[in-house]
């Protein structure tokens, strides 16, 4: 069983997948408490459901792409499981996962979407730079950057890990505190080999509090 906030089905937001009609699996809980979080509601809120319910009810959407998000869901044991069942459907999976748990169990095929937490977040002391040795072929690397200080440690990490060469690498801008054209501007002056994103979204909602 794992506890699930919100199955519901929308347009991918971010990552180089941004733009396609996805069914996101949010599970509920999150041991991370980043201070710009905008999914706060899937802390605690929740229900049980089984793996077979959950499968059967991204079915019913009749769309091909899944991300299992949150919280953290590796959190939840199960959603390996789930992540495994969604394949065996023939489902395209994405893993949007914080980077501060082990991502090597995540099953073959699924392609994982890490972050690493910048020093913005409050949380950057929780990165688990072992998951960087982990990339395979179709996982990204996401950045979310809150102001310049942010954007200089970011940098440094890009360039000194080389993480250009290992996986796209995904810079999002924190809508309340840093404005995504002075991040793009950042970029462009440093020649960084980063993608620069909008969390699409909240564009084309950007009153929805959740479901979007």
């Amino acid at each position: 069983m794992l506890r699930v906030n919100e199955i519901f089905h929308s347009i991918q937001g971010e990552s180089t997948h941004a733009g396609r009609p996805c069914v996101f699996v949010r599970l509920t809980g999150c041991h991370l408490r980043c201070v710009w979080c905008d999914t706060a509601y899937a802390f605690h809120e929740g229900a049980p459901m089984s793996v077979d319910a959950i499968v059967e009810q991204v079915d019913r959407f009749g769309c091909s792409l899944v991300e299992v998000t949150g919280g953290e869901p590796l959190l939840q044991p199960g959603s390996i499981d789930l992540m495994r069942a969604l394949l065996a459907r023939g489902h395209e999976v994405l893993l949007e996962t914080s980077g501060s748990l082990p991502i090597g169990a995540v099953p073959e095929g699924v392609r994982r979407i890490v972050d690493v937490k910048c020093p913005g977040s409050g949380e950057s002391g929780r990165n688990l730079w072992s998951n960087l040795d982990e990339l395979r072929d179709g996982d990204e690397i996401k950045f979310v950057v809150a102001d310049r200080a942010d954007y200089d440690w970011a940098r440094e990490v890009v360039r000194d890990r080389g993480l250009d060469d290992r996986a796209p690498v995904l810079f999002s801008a924190v809508r309340e505190t840093l404005a995504p054209g002075d991040l793009a501007r950042w970029v462009l002056e440093d020649r960084l080999p980063v993608r620069v994103q909008v969390q699409m979204h909240k564009v084309l909602w950007p009153d929805a509090l959740r479901g979007v």
